[in-house]
């Protein structure tokens, strides 16, 4: 018997590129073209992969989330990623952001608090063509010093404040971009960008994610 062959999900990809990104104003050609190259069925659990390329976030076990792709891309826009740049991720999950933003040519951390997902995502990238994103396991709300300084920190999880640790961590005109925890069920999405000794802040709209797990986030 002949090998069981997966299903060719390219035309999904081209319908969630056109539909869910382009058509609601995503406009950076880099993030579209990341989008367009990163197999999202690669980073889902087997059982969900027909539902890979819709717009809403998929369960990945431990209580976690993969994001839905149209906040990938609006991370990833937001963040203004270029090639080169050193990027950390706080909240590795499934790991699908991270090959993102390492297909649109940075150098990508991740830290994943989780144990086995990060496991997991190691994983996947590595099926995925992406083994050189460097996946770690422990707080990342305190960063990652030894990397740094970044470019750009994105979280994929939800805290009360901009952890200190980060602002440290960013090269002057670096950017993060995470969601802050507002009030009991509203979140902001927001970007803080490093001037100096200065920051400023950007809304970038309401979005639901996961709390923020470790010193600096909701525990």
């Amino acid at each position: 018997m002949g090998e069981t062959r997966e299903p060719d999900r390219s035309a999904e990809r081209r319908e969630m590129l056109e539909w869910h990104l382009e058509a609601r104003g995503i406009r950076d050609r880099r993030v579209l073209e990341a989008m367009a190259h990163v197999p999202r069925e690669l980073f889902v659990p087997a059982a969900a992969a027909a539902e890979a390329y819709a717009d809403s976030p998929l369960a990945i076990g431990h209580g976690q989330t993969i994001s839905q792709p149209y906040i990938v891309a609006l991370t990833a826009e937001a963040a203004r990623i270029g090639p080169g740049d050193r990027v950390l991720e706080v909240g590795t999950g499934s790991g699908y952001a991270a090959a993102v933003y390492a297909a649109m040519g940075a150098e990508v951390w991740s830290i994943e608090y989780v144990p086995e997902l990060a496991q997991d995502a190691r994983r996947a990238l590595t099926a995925a063509g992406f083994a050189s994103v460097g996946v770690v396991t422990g707080d990342g709300t305190l960063g990652l010093p030894e990397r740094a300084p970044f470019d750009a920190i994105l979280a994929a999880a939800a805290g009360p404040d901009i952890p200190g640790p980060w602002i440290e961590q960013l090269t002057d005109g670096g950017r993060i971009v995470m969601p802050l925890e507002r009030h009991a069920g509203w979140q902001q999405l927001v970007r803080v960008t490093r001037l100096g000794d200065d920051v400023t802040m950007d809304d970038l709209g309401a979005v639901r994610f996961v709390p923020l797990r470790g010193a600096h986030g909701t525990g």
